[in-house]
């Protein structure tokens, strides 16, 4: 991981780049996806889960209700501990109804109602990420949606301990170009039991297998087995995020362009190295597209972390991934604490970890980032699994105009409006002289009736 010393805050724009792939390219490929989808439907799906992830499926969904899965007792009870946190979090984000009387006679409020259909997308493949299951289907759940769509892709590396309950058929043959010796599989053979038993947990009975850009592009128009959504959710990688933000075009929300994973992380000469490194590891483990930052005003510490991370990084089953991801890393010396804080608003990060000796008053100067971490014992790790807060935030510098996923994510703010007589005779002529100046009749007609309803006859009822 390359250091940078003492860059002018000119130069700090280009130092807050992320890794990206041509857009326009990764646009056209994303959208012929999304076109064979939305033309073919399951039968699309169906040929990319045998091009893209080398299975032969005979379906997309898997009857959740109607399997028994197995997983280890104690990861179990990790799992339910995590819920509890991330309900009792999202639970005090309901609000109360507000009636305000803006003047006499005119009461507003505003209500919340749950989004009818939303789609979830769980990255899966060689980390099955269970943990984002429980960040969307918990707040969706609270919130009331009525029908959650769960996507994620076709599994085969299932972890020693978490065996599905039947093993996979073998495979033959070489991905999309192989010769597949048997019938297509059951579609319950490829979900990771993990994934399979939260979503016991959570109340969701059925779960599809398709993922990637197609699996977008299935919520986004519906298929034979898929039903279409009105919002999209949940992290992946610059295909799903492409796809996602494609998916507006045709009408469907989506919570954020989230795309790789990244971590910045500010430390003085109090931060402990072997911890700064862990932090940094956990996200450049997430793949190689992923982006850590270091930013410090001590040289020490930099070169204390950087040897760390040499020791920490062959320990890690995803050490290939982890290095490549360090490729577009760096850590930055500054000046002070004040210009490293600086330098992180302008970075706009997703995971922000503060540890420093005064991490809360720093943290009270952060005015960009999807999740904060204040100080040496608040690892980011808490916030991916079971602290409460959702992991499922902005990157690639949305945090400037973007939050992270919360219950407000599942809702939509409806306002309404009460005129009693009074309340149309104190605001009515106030509306009319502004109708009138902007030359719309129909609008000041509207008030005037009204008027002189009221003034023909008081006793009118007041409806």
């Amino acid at each position: 991981m390359k250091t940078i010393k003492y860059p002018e805050p000119s130069d700090w724009p280009a130092l807050c780049e992320r890794p990206t792939f041509n857009f326009s390219e990764l646009e056209e490929r994303v959208g012929a996806i999304m076109t064979d989808v939305r033309s073919n439907g399951d039968k699309a799906l169906l040929r990319y889960s045998k091009q893209f992830d080398a299975v032969e499926l005979d379906s997309v969904t898997v009857d959740i209700a109607n399997q028994e899965f197995k997983i280890d007792p104690e990861l179990a009870d990790a799992i339910k501990m995590a819920k509890s946190n991330i309900e009792k979090f999202h639970f005090s984000q309901k609000e109360e109804i507000k009636v305000i009387e803006t003047m006499p006679g005119v009461n507003c409020w505003r209500k919340s109602v749950a989004i009818q259909n939303v789609g979830l997308y769980i990255p899966g493949g060689s980390a099955p990420l269970f943990s984002t299951l429980l960040m969307l289907a918990i707040p969706a759940k609270i919130a009331g949606c009525k029908n959650i769509v769960v996507c994620t892709p076709p599994s085969s590396g299932f972890d020693a301990n978490t065996p599905p309950l039947e093993k996979p058929a073998c495979r033959q043959g070489r991905g999309a170009e192989g010769d597949f010796n048997r019938k297509p599989s059951k579609p319950v053979e490829y979900l990771n039991p993990v994934i399979g038993w939260t979503c016991q947990l959570l109340g969701i009975e059925k779960i599809y297998l398709t993922g990637g850009a197609q699996a977008v592009a299935a919520m986004t128009f519906g298929t034979e087995s898929i039903p279409k959504v009105d919002k999209i959710f949940g992290p992946g990688n610059q295909y799903v995020t492409a796809a996602k933000q494609l998916a507006q075009n045709f009408g469907v929300a989506i919570d954020m362009p989230a795309g790789p994973s990244e971590v910045l992380v500010i430390a003085d000469d109090t931060a402990y190295p072997e911890f700064v490194a862990a932090d940094l590891l956990s996200q450049a483990e997430h793949g190689p597209d992923s982006q850590v930052v270091l930013v410090s005003n001590s040289e020490k510490i930099i070169s204390e972390v950087n040897e760390e991370i040499s020791k920490q990084v062959n320990e890690l089953p995803r050490k290939d991934i982890a290095v490549k991801a360090f490729e577009n890393s760096q850590s930055v010396l500054v000046k002070n604490l004040d210009e490293a804080v600086s330098f992180s608003n302008e970075y706009a990060p997703e995971h922000l970890i503060i540890a420093t000796e005064n991490a809360e008053e720093l943290g009270e100067q952060i005015t960009i980032a999807g999740s904060v971490f204040l100080g040496n014992w608040s690892c980011e790790s808490a916030g991916d699994y079971a602290s409460g807060t959702n992991h499922t935030l902005p990157t690639n510098g949305y945090a400037r105009n973007y939050s992270g996923v919360s219950l407000d994510s599942f809702v939509k703010k409806i306002t309404f409006q009460k005129l009693s007589k009074k309340g149309i005779q104190n605001l009515g002529p106030a509306i009319e002289k502004m109708a009138e100046a902007e030359q719309l009749q129909a609008h000041k007609n509207a008030v005037s009736l009204r008027l002189k309803k009221i003034k023909k006859d008081p006793e009118t009822s007041s409806g």
